[in-house]
């Protein structure tokens, strides 16, 4: 009896140990738990781009293409041109340049629908102009008879002569989203968002230039925003957001929306109606 007497309390004493060493790492977990903070996961700083939204789908494009989308849109809206034909020319420049307003290309060709001088477009100093070199273009669409319905590569192709006019067929949806977009037709559908700001502001620069785009002066819009391009106050709108950077627009409000370019990324903004702009205006700031 005095052997199974101590080899019970033997064994009592290792449960003792056990439960004590348990309890001690239940405690320490507990601890643990308790006195370290979770990590905070730091957002990723925003990027420079403009957003286009349409049928739903958001894509973007630097502030750069953005601008010279805006008023390849605008120039249509000066030539009272239906909205293919800003499809049109959508799908020219993403296979010509992607919008950017490039001074080279094959052989003589420049600007952003690599026109050639020596092709009788113009001087390379006017085609790297893209208000002018949009006009030539739409002067050459029109020229082109029933292109509004022709698929969109083949009247690309009427006016461009390249070596593979079928390329232009791959952009169609993104040039269709864009158009309904950047002419205004779904109200504001483009924003951008500049982290680094926008610069010393020249706003009577910018109005001069959207005059000259869109032929209309943005603080005298025609009454009737709606033409056959698309709405003429959210395009010029939005122009101006494209284009902030450039002309350092610091904020854009047309009727009761307001984007502002250190809010970027909230986008077109309600704002009450005692701050929203007066009729037919677009106001910069």
């Amino acid at each position: 009896m005095p052997g199974k007497l101590r080899k019970v309390s033997a064994f009592v004493k290792i449960l003792i140990v056990l439960t004590l060493v348990c309890g001690m790492l239940v405690a320490g977990g507990y601890y643990v738990m308790n006195s370290v903070q979770p990590l905070e996961v730091a957002e990723p700083d925003p990027v420079e781009a403009c957003t286009f939204v349409a049928g739903g789908d958001t894509d973007s494009l630097d502030p750069d293409q953005a601008g010279n989308a805006a008023t390849i849109g605008g120039v249509a809206f000066a030539q009272d041109l239906p909205r293919d034909a800003v499809v049109i020319a959508y799908a020219t420049v993403w296979q010509e340049s992607k919008f950017y307003n490039i001074e080279y290309g094959d052989r003589d060709s420049v600007g952003l629908f690599q026109q050639r001088p020596s092709q009788k477009w113009g001087a390379p100093e006017q085609l790297l102009d893209p208000v002018y070199a949009t006009r030539a273009f739409y002067d050459k669409l029109t020229g082109i008879e029933g292109y509004t319905d022709m698929p969109v590569y083949e009247a690309a192709q009427a006016v461009q002569r390249s070596a593979d006019g079928f390329a232009y067929d791959q952009h169609e949806p993104v040039s269709r989203q864009m158009a309904q977009a950047f002419t205004g037709s779904s109200g504001p559908r483009v924003s951008c968002v500049l982290p680094d700001g926008v610069g010393e502001a020249d706003l009577e620069e910018a109005r001069e230039e959207m005059a000259r785009v869109f032929g209309a002066d943005p603080r005298e819009l025609p009454p009737g925003g709606s033409y056959g391009t698309g709405d003429l106050g959210w395009a010029m709108a939005q122009w101006a957001v494209a284009n902030a950077k450039e002309y350092g627009i610091g904020s854009v409000t047309y009727q009761d929306q307001r984007w502002r370019a250190d809010a970027g990324q909230k986008g077109w903004q309600t704002i009450p109606g005692a701050d929203a702009a007066p009729r037919g205006e677009i106001v910069l700031a």
